[in-house]
């Protein structure tokens, strides 16, 4: 597996991570427990070191399931999770205060089984929190070794300049892919300015741009896509031309859906890393070597003027939680 920095002073880490939410939470029925634990260290055995989750996954579960799968190799990867929300649950509203940011840590530090998180994402920006009170609270856990790195979820620039003038943001994670490129407007850019990493989650959009969804498809009913505006039926038959063109590149590259749209991903920036998330083996090998495909400079030009041309339909979150990003 390559390998890639994030950012001027954030870890180095596999080019493609591996996003572990769906491993107990979200979407529709979850593996058991013990195929879980395989797949997570299948994936280290594949090369992977970037192993993402929250206390909001499950709540609390995903934590502890890599606690478990990672112990025996701790030390050779770097695990992010993530605080803020209130007692661990997003339906809960968000609560950035410095007392829980320190009992969230204090908690993940247990249920990860390790003395130190590697990288602790603000899960939201929250209003009723300075930034500059979030970015104080981690750095004091930083100057005592209980976290190595500092990082930011969905936040837009002005919270990312105050937050890094306070404690350096090492990363912002942030979705990022051929159908959510929002990012490219301001804040791939300042990024680049400050010198901070990025790590993109739902690099196949949810699914979609893998080709195995489509307008037919049945969701379970837990799964957080029934949800998203993005997924109606209307939206998913307006949106396949997306994958229509993700299907001619990967004939003319003998490679699959994915990994064109994960290849795309990283050919944006040398510091970005997608963490695509999966249940199957099957799935994650593929993904995994999309981390060998390149795309030439005329397929870059060849799908941003397909973009432009594009209207993707349906927004990437119910409104409830769309008010939740970009802050």
């Amino acid at each position: 597996m390559r390998t890639r920095t994030l950012g001027a002073g954030g870890p180095e880490v596999s080019a493609i991570g591996l996003g572990c939410m769906g491993l107990s939470d979200a979407y529709g029925k979850a593996p058991d427990r013990a195929a879980a634990i395989a797949l997570l260290r299948e994936a280290h055995a594949r090369g992977v070191t970037l192993f993402d989750t929250a206390e909001a996954y499950g709540p609390f579960a995903n934590e502890e399931l890599l606690g478990e799968a990672l112990a025996p190799f701790r030390h050779d990867v770097v695990i992010a999770t993530k605080f803020g929300f209130r007692a661990g649950l997003g339906s809960q509203g968000m609560d950035s205060r410095p007392e829980n940011i320190r009992a969230v840590a204090e908690a993940s530090l247990q249920r990860l089984r390790t003395d130190v998180i590697d990288i602790f994402y603000q899960h939201r920006v929250d209003p009723a929190v300075p930034i500059e009170d979030v970015a104080g609270a981690v750095g004091e856990l930083i100057r005592e070794g209980k976290v190595r790195y500092f990082g930011l979820s969905e936040a837009g620039a002005q919270t990312i300049r105050r937050a890094h003038a306070v404690q350096p943001v090492a990363v912002l994670q942030s979705e990022y892919s051929l159908w959510a490129r929002e990012p490219e407007a301001g804040i791939l850019p300042l990024l680049a300015e400050l010198g901070i990493g990025f790590v993109a989650y739902s690099p196949l959009g949810r699914g979609f741009l893998t080709g195995a969804i489509n307008a037919d498809t049945q969701f379970a009913a837990n799964d957080f896509r029934n949800s998203v505006p993005r997924f109606s039926t209307a939206a998913r038959r307006a949106n396949h031309a997306l994958v229509d063109l993700l299907g001619t590149l990967a004939v003319a590259h003998g490679a699959t859906h994915a990994q064109i749209a994960l290849a795309w991903v990283l050919a944006q920036r040398p510091w970005i890393v997608p963490i695509p998330g999966t249940t199957r083996l099957p799935r994650l090998a593929e993904n995994l070597d999309a981390a060998e495909l390149s795309l030439s400079g005329p397929e870059l030009v060849q799908i941003d003027q397909a973009l432009d041309a594009l209207h993707i339909e349906g927004d990437r979150y119910p409104l409830a939680l769309l008010a939740r990003v970009g802050r």
